[in-house]
C-alpha cells in the first residue's frame, strides 16, 4: 500500500500529483505566464515563482485526492534534468516535507518519468517497446526494456525538434510559446506548400541545426522579394514546416522499429502532444502494423502525475535516498 505525493519543478511548470497505489487520484499543475513578456523562460523568474506557488498546490493536490498528509507514505521528486534554480525549490521542499513526517524519499529523472507516463492509464505498452521522447531539450529514441531497464539508441547531435519549432516560432514573430501556435496553424495549412531538407545523419541519431538554418534563410530570402511573405503564407509555412519535423522524427523511428523488429511504439514529452505528430504516427501505425501509445494531452507536458508513476514503481522496489540528495541540471539517464 502505497501512497505517494510527487513534486515536478524542473522547468516553468510548478506541479503536484498524488498516487494511490499506482492510480493517479490529483494531478494539480501552476503555469508561469510571466516568461511571455521575455519570449521565452528566465530562469530566476522561474525559480521565484516555483517558490510562490509550491505550498498552495501542494495544498491544493491533497484536497483533490481527499487525503491528509498522515496518510502519505513517502515523497517522490524531480531531481533533474533542469534548470537548477527551479529544480532546487522542489527538491528542497521535497526533502523538508519527507523530514518533517518521517517519510522515504523518492528520486526521479525527469526524462524516466516522461516515458513512465504511458502507465498512468490504459491501454499500456508491453516491454520491451520503442518510445520517441520529444520536448524543447532532449529527443530520443529509446529502448524500453523495463520500468527502469532503458537505453538511448538514437539521439539529437545537436538541437532538439523542439528547438526548431520555438525557433521558427520566432522567425514567424508568433508569440511564445510558439511551439503550440505552429501546431493550431499548420491544421489549416498546405503540408507541401513548402519543402525544406531531411538532414542526412547515419543511424539512429538526429540532427535539427541545419533545418533551423535553412527556415531562416527561406523566410528571409522570401521576405525580400514579398514584406507581406509571412503573413500571406503563415499556414502554409507553419504546415510545411511541421510536416518536415514530423517526418525526420518518423523516419528514424520507422528505421529502429525495424532494426529492433518491433511494433510497440510509444511517444513521450512535450512536443508529443504536437497533433500533426500524433495523426502522422497513426498513419505510420496503420501501413507498418504498429501498436501505437500516447499519454493524455495533460501527461505529455511536465507534469507531476509522471514523477508520481515512477516514483510508485521506485516505491515497489524500496528505491529510497537519503536527506543528502542534491538536484541536477544534468542527469545521466
Amino acid at each position: 500500500m502505497s501512497v505517494i505525493l510527487a513534486i515536478e519543478s524542473s522547468c516553468d511548470e510548478t506541479s503536484v500529483a498524488i498516487c494511490d497505489n499506482g492510480k493517479i487520484t490529483a494531478n494539480v499543475i501552476a503555469n508561469q505566464t510571466i516568461h511571455q513578456n521575455y519570449g521565452g523562460v528566465i530562469p530566476e523568474l522561474a525559480s521565484r515563482v516555483h517558490q510562490q506557488n509550491i505550498v498552495p498546490v501542494i495544498q491544493q493536490a491533497l484536497i483533490d485526492a481527499k487525503v491528509s498528509k498522515k496518510e502519505l507514505t513517502a515523497v517522490a521528486f524531480t531531481r533533474g534534468p533542469g534548470l537548477l534554480g527551479s529544480l532546487l525549490v522542489g527538491v528542497s521542499f521535497a526533502k523538508s516535507f519527507a523530514l518533517a513526517l518521517d517519510l522515504p524519499l523518492i528520486a526521479i529523472n525527469h526524462m524516466h518519468a516522461h516515458i513512465l507516463a504511458h502507465f498512468i492509464e490504459d491501454p499500456k505498452p508491453s516491454f520491451p517497446f520503442l518510445c520517441l521522447t520529444v520536448s524543447g531539450g532532449h529527443t530520443q529514441i529509446v529502448l524500453v526494456k523495463d520500468y527502469f531497464d532503458m537505453e538511448i539508441v538514437g539521439s539529437t547531435l545537436d538541437d532538439a525538434a523542439g528547438e526548431a519549432f520555438d525557433k521558427t516560432a520566432k522567425i514567424l514573430n508568433l508569440p511564445y510559446p510558439g511551439g503550440p501556435l505552429i501546431d493550431v496553424h499548420a491544421r489549416t495549412g498546405n503540408p507541401l506548400a513548402f519543402k525544406f531538407p531531411e538532414p542526412q545523419i547515419k543511424g539512429l541519431n538526429y540532427s535539427f541545426s541545419g533545418l533551423k538554418t535553412a527556415i531562416l534563410y527561406f523566410i528571409r530570402d522570401n521576405e525580400k522579394v514579398n514584406p507581406n511573405f509571412i503573413s500571406e503564407n503563415l499556414d502554409d509555412i507553419c504546415a510545411s514546416v511541421q510536416y518536415s519535423i514530423v517526418n525526420i522524427l518518423l523516419n528514424k523511428v520507422k528505421k529502429a522499429a525495424q532494426e529492433y523488429q518491433i511494433k510497440d511504439i510509444a511517444i513521450a514529452g512535450g512536443v508529443s502532444a504536437n497533433t500533426g505528430l500524433r495523426n502522422t504516427l497513426a498513419q505510420f501505425a496503420e501501413r507498418l502494423g504498429w501498436n501505437v501509445y500516447i499519454p493524455a494531452f495533460e501527461y505529455c507536458t511536465d507534469n507531476a502525475a509522471m514523477i508520481a508513476i515512477a516514483g510508485h514503481y521506485k516505491y515497489i522496489k524500496k528505491e529510497f535516498v537519503g536527506q543528502e540528495i542534491a538536484p541536477t541540471s544534468r542527469m545521466e539517464f
